[in-house]
């Protein structure tokens, strides 16, 4: 898709050679991937303009024209504003990703949560002057730390829905584990389900949902091994699940087998996301810093 900025309501950006003779109506929904329906009401309410004059679904685009398209309009944050300050490591008009603390619930789940991620975003983009839906592409747990990837716009939340659908969005955890990982590097293929003799808990079930998980040995200690994760799905808990279903289960993540060694959460942190940015298609590379509590457990852990 062309690269578009934000002006006010609109977005702003000039059709290119590859849009020549496309009509409008395939063009945004075949080739960019607009969902049909906010396509369908763009039209229908002729918030989609090329050189200053609404057009229909079968005009066809021309290089050069000057095209806005009306998808930024106020809307409720959806949670109320905290203004404290956060880790933002990508910015721009369109998406946000910020690394998210240990301990802090990404969104709230029951009417008490007053203070999540969400809410501290909702205050970000209220410092910012942006009347915006709080929208997260994807998750994290409650102890997980790390990078996590926010929408600012609905056209942007059903852009990298999709690409996180098709495995787009490239997602890599650090986790350090108990006992020592024999195998450079492996690929974990295991569907995953809810436990029915424990709530809130997850297991390795052949009826459960399809998920894989790819992993690489970074560095062993005496009794504990440092891996990199990479997900194929987004199961939830599925790294958690899936490294103590090989026996190694995280170190300080007691509910799947692990023990407090050091650290008193799960020793897992988002460090890595990837992306094509859906607007311009250039990529976008974070890294989350590691937290001091991760830092701490590193000089914990004897070299072997």
């Amino acid at each position: 898709m062309i690269e578009m900025k934000k002006d006010g309501e609109w977005l702003v950006g000039t059709l290119t050679e590859g849009e020549e003779g496309v009509p409008f109506g395939p063009l945004l929904r075949d080739v960019w991937g607009f969902p049909r329906k906010l396509a369908h009401l763009l039209f229908q309410h002729k918030e989609i303009m090329a050189d200053g004059h609404a057009v229909t679904q079968m005009q066809r685009a021309a290089a050069g024209q000057e095209l806005r398209l009306r998808v930024c309009l106020p809307e409720p944050f959806g949670v109320e504003p905290i203004a404290e300050p956060i880790d933002v490591l990508y910015e721009d008009d369109h998406l946000l990703v910020v690394n998210k603390p240990a301990g802090l619930l990404l969104h709230p789940t029951e009417a008490q949560h007053m203070r999540t991620l969400d809410h501290l975003v909702a205050g970000h983009f209220a410092k910012r002057g942006l009347q915006a839906k709080v929208r997260h592409v994807h998750r994290l747990d409650q102890d997980t730390s790390g990078a996590v990837l926010y929408a600012k716009h609905a056209l942007a939340a059903a852009l990298l829905d999709e690409r996180l659908r098709r495995r787009e969005v490239k997602r890599h955890y650090h986790a350090f584990v108990h006992g020592i990982v024999a195998k450079e590097a492996g690929t974990i293929d295991a569907a995953i389900g809810r436990d029915r003799h424990v709530p809130g808990r997850r297991r390795a079930v052949p009826q459960g949902e399809s998920a894989v998980t790819h992993y690489r040995v970074v560095s062993r200690y005496k009794q504990a091994t440092h891996v990199a994760c990479q997900l194929e799905t987004g199961r939830t808990h599925q790294i958690r699940v899936h490294l103590s279903h090989i026996g190694h289960p995280l170190i300080g993540d007691t509910l799947y087998g692990g023990r407090a060694n050091g650290i008193s959460r799960q020793a897992l942190h988002a460090r890595e996301l990837q992306l094509v940015h859906p607007f311009g298609e250039q990529p976008i590379s974070t890294v989350a810093a590691w937290p001091e509590d991760i830092r701490q457990l590193e000089r914990f852990l004897r070299p072997r």
